[in-house]
């Protein structure tokens, strides 16, 4: 994943104000940022998918300029192309599984290689063995079944890029060993560029191969894995 990012925010949280500092550039299909809660890692991967705007600076992913403050690029969140796993999934409390994947199928970024979309929603359900639960809605899922559902939800317009915020924190240890395991499958059968944050070094040593650390809204080292 061709990777430029070089942006400044000033971030307030409370009566804490602090600046997003992140300059780094990257040719790795896994760039992982690890830290502390309250660096600036999601920030950060909200500027790249276009739902928090920096004061000034520059993002371009493939090769394809996402934002640049001198030149006026600001190119919309639908339009980006990219993935998004929030931590918390973020799923349709009222659609049921088979709902919330079609939705990702509606944005306006899609894919035009990707399939139909009936074909696609079953494609994806089964792919993610959600075929069971289709007809359930979130709460009737489990943590891991959840991370599923959103998933597929990202996957489904074939993404450029699939950006992951704290993809594990919310599941049982046992669970989140196991979805470790099938997400580094899926990444490697699927072959897609993933940006993942994280503050477990678990998830440095499962997915790193290009690692940076964060702190105070500053990167403050990097290397390679």
């Amino acid at each position: 994943m061709q990777i430029d990012i070089d942006i400044r925010k000033t971030l307030r949280s409370g009566d804490r104000v602090f600046e997003l500092d992140a300059r780094f550039q990257s040719d790795s299909t896994r760039v992982v940022i690890y830290g502390p809660s309250g660096a600036g890692k999601s920030q950060l991967l909200k500027a790249v998918a276009g739902l928090m705007t920096p004061d000034r600076g520059r993002i371009a992913l493939a090769g394809r300029c996402l934002f640049d403050s001198a030149a006026r690029v600001d190119v919309g969140p639908q339009q980006r192309r990219v993935g998004y796993l929030f931590q918390d999934y973020a799923l349709f409390p009222h659609l049921n599984v088979r709902q919330n994947v079609a939705f990702g199928l509606q944005r306006g970024w899609r894919n035009p290689l990707a399939r139909a979309d009936a074909e696609a929603v079953r494609y994806w359900l089964a792919a993610f063995e959600l075929d069971a639960v289709a007809q359930q809605l979130p709460h009737q899922l489990s943590g891991g079944q959840r991370q599923r559902v959103a998933l597929a939800r990202a996957l489904a317009p074939q993404p450029g890029a699939l950006l992951l915020d704290e993809p594990f924190a919310a599941l049982d240890p046992g669970l989140r060993q196991r979805m470790r395991a099938e997400l580094d499958a899926l990444q490697r059968r699927l072959a897609i560029p993933m940006l993942l944050i994280t503050h477990d070094p678990e998830d440095v040593t499962a997915f790193g191969e290009h690692v940076l650390r964060m702190d105070g809204g500053r990167l403050l080292e990097h290397g390679h894995d």
